[in-house]
């Protein structure tokens, strides 16, 4: 019990920091590309954050196999090279007592991986979803920061406001707002009761508004930003030919929401309903999330001879071997998961998992025999 602990306290600790590194590498790329997004106003910036929360799971999901089988590599390889796996061998711990230490030690993530793949991981992708979609349907005023110009409509319209509050019916509203218009279609209107005009052709302008906010047609459903307090000056930049005109309240056309069906990706279904359907797409994905349960073990076994270094050899030289099995292996599966979405054989799966099983075998057979070999003519 005191060599598992001392070896689990070894492996699990390797591992945290392994996959806390891989953590970080994959969401900082991952939130650089929406915080591009972000800056082209396709989402708003306070979103990030909760998608990328959200997200964590299905991160962890790709993380946690590959950190264990690093882990141990990095563990037991530190162990061989400082002689450590020379004295547990002179005390007994032969290379199978050792496996079945690695499989108890392995249980632990295996266990983890069985609560993100079947539970927390399509729960944070249905959540994470059903945010991407509420950001689809925002509108520019939506997207606005205080004191940040904004592009929409690929470059054609340039926004900014000094401040962002409520109006008094509780309606997100922007004060003294700047629109930069590339020669849009304006639909003006004089008085409080004005409403949405015909839209006309128009020279590039600048409008200066005391207040804007969302408004939407409830006879087409078109969106507009209204604004209230309005100079406008139109003309084109080096023509001393301007003209000025100031209104009560004038309404700029929106794009239409995006229209699209609500219909979960199969990464966010919880695995209770994938298991009840007969749809292959569906039994892909549980099939998928299954295997990468029992990824778990068949790493851990390869993990084991991979980690073989001899003293002064270091502990890193097998790092890159034991990364290219994972992405082998990972590869392979992720083909295995379109074979079946696309109608194969639901078991499509179990072969690659008992072919990097024997693989591992083959490799603690190749040390077994070695070390026999070695004993036999010494």
């Amino acid at each position: 019990m005191i060599i598992f602990r001392y070896l689990a306290r070894q492996v699990w600790l390797t591992t945290a920091v392994v996959a806390v590194i891989l953590l970080c590498v994959a969401v900082i790329s991952r939130f650089a590309q929406y915080l591009g997004e972000a800056a082209s106003g396709h989402k708003a910036v306070d979103a990030l954050l909760l998608i990328m929360l959200y997200r964590l799971p299905e991160f962890l999901l790709v993380i946690l196999p590959l950190a264990l089988l690093l882990g141990i590599v990095l563990a037991y390889g530190r162990m061989h090279a400082e002689n450590e796996m020379v004295s547990l061998m002179g005390a007994g711990v032969g290379e199978r007592r050792l496996l079945g230490m690695t499989f108890g030690i392995a249980l632990a993530v295996m266990a983890l991986m069985g609560v993100l793949s079947l539970g927390l991981a399509p729960w944070g992708m249905g959540r994470a979803e059903a945010i991407i979609q509420d950001q689809e349907e925002l509108t520019e005023l939506d997207l606005i920061v205080a004191g940040q110009f904004r592009s929409f409509g690929d470059g054609g319209r340039v926004t900014w406001t000094e401040t962002v509050g409520e109006s008094a019916a509780g309606e997100r509203e922007l004060r003294n707002v700047f629109v930069a218009l590339a020669g849009q279609g304006v639909d003006e209107g004089v008085g409080e009761g004005a409403g949405p005009g015909t839209e006309e052709a128009a020279p590039p302008a600048i409008v200066l508004a005391e207040s804007a906010r969302p408004v939407v047609d409830e006879a087409t459903g078109a969106r507009f930003m209204r604004m209230d307090n309005v100079a406008q000056y139109d003309g084109v930049p080096g023509d001393a030919r301007f003209r000025l005109g100031r209104f009560d309240s004038q309404s700029i056309l929106l794009p239409q929401a995006a229209e699209f069906e609500e219909t979960p990706e199969q990464s966010a279904i919880p695995s209770l309903e994938l298991l009840a359907s007969a749809d292959p797409v569906h039994i892909g994905e549980l099939q998928w999330r299954l295997s990468l349960i029992v990824l778990i073990p068949v790493v851990a076994a390869i993990a084991v001879p991979l980690s073989r270094v001899r003293p002064r050899q270091g502990r890193y030289l097998k790092l890159v071997p034991a990364a290219f099995v994972y992405v082998v292996y990972f590869a392979l599966l992720q083909f295995c998961r379109d074979a079946v979405e696309d109608g194969g054989s639901p078991f499509a799966f179990w072969p690659v998992h008992a072919a990097f099983a024997a693989f591992a075998w083959l490799l603690l057979r190749q040390g077994q025999l070695g070390g026999l070999f070695a004993k036999a003519h010494p």
